[in-house]
């Protein structure tokens, strides 16, 4: 199971900064994602040129509208004096991607249970 540039064995967890034991290991994911709206590029161009040919007209592009997400998430796991984080980068669909991250890290607490 992989958790960004960390993942897990029957018995290990594989980092970058080195492999701990399984067992005792906590997991936890934290949702550091946002969504923000803002007014597209393309909404403002046409309302600039417009201005010259349909003032008023050209306006009513301003209230465009587009979601922006950005962020990440956060995995996080400890085993004692060990402990490692990484992120995995926001997607579009951010409630599928986190409740995905939520199933992976249930997944890996089993595993840690049965280790």
């Amino acid at each position: 199971m992989r958790f960004g540039d960390f993942y897990l064995t029957e018995h290990w967890v594989v980092t970058p900064q080195g492999s701990i034991p399984l067992a005792g290991c906590q997991i936890s994911v934290a949702n550091y994602t946002r969504v923000d709206r803002v007014i597209p590029t393309w909404a403002i161009v046409v309302a600039i040129v417009g201005l010259f040919v349909i003032t008023l007209f050209s306006l009513l592009f301003l209230l465009a509208k587009e979601d922006r997400v950005s962020g990440f998430a956060q995995i996080t796991i400890s085993n004692g004096a060990f402990t490692y984080q990484t992120g995995e980068p926001a997607q579009f669909n951010l409630a599928a991607q986190f409740h995905e991250l939520q199933q992976r890290a249930n997944y890996a607490r089993a595993l840690i249970a049965r280790a």
